[in-house]
């Protein structure tokens, strides 16, 4: 098992993982009758998604010995209605000023980033935008 989730009532949870025990709450967003004082399981999403894509970059960036400290990414999620969905998620990338590499290994890393794990679960009618600023 990787997490438990608790229903704490007011739509709001808590969720816990179970290797580390570190938790992280979630409420529902304020357009869905939420508080929105926390994550949404939406947000969660667009949030995941922009984590994996940094992950696995570094990852590839460590075998081509490349160090991508200090890159940072905004996450957007739009969403839809009929039915209510991710419709849309917005992630743009933006990478240290110091960080000097050539188009091959920025291809590498941008091809990297686009075939992460998350990117590959999410369904197809979720329009992915993603902007790399080297």
């Amino acid at each position: 098992m990787t997490s438990q989730i608790i229903y704490n009532g007011d739509l709001r949870t808590t969720a816990t993982h179970l290797q580390s025990g570190t938790a992280i709450e979630t409420d529902a967003p304020t357009d869905n009758q939420g508080k929105g004082e926390r994550f949404s399981p939406t947000d969660l999403v667009a949030t995941a998604l922009a984590s994996c894509m940094l992950t696995t970059m570094a990852i590839k960036a460590r075998t081509m010995q490349i160090e991508l400290n200090g890159t940072k990414a905004a996450a957007t999620k739009i969403m839809v209605s009929d039915p209510r969905r991710i419709g849309k998620i917005v992630i743009v990338i933006d990478f240290p000023p110091t960080l000097q590499l050539d188009d091959k290994q920025k291809e590498i890393l941008e091809r990297t980033a686009r075939t992460c794990p998350v990117e590959r679960t999410l369904h197809p009618d979720v329009e992915l935008d993603f902007t790399f600023n080297w």
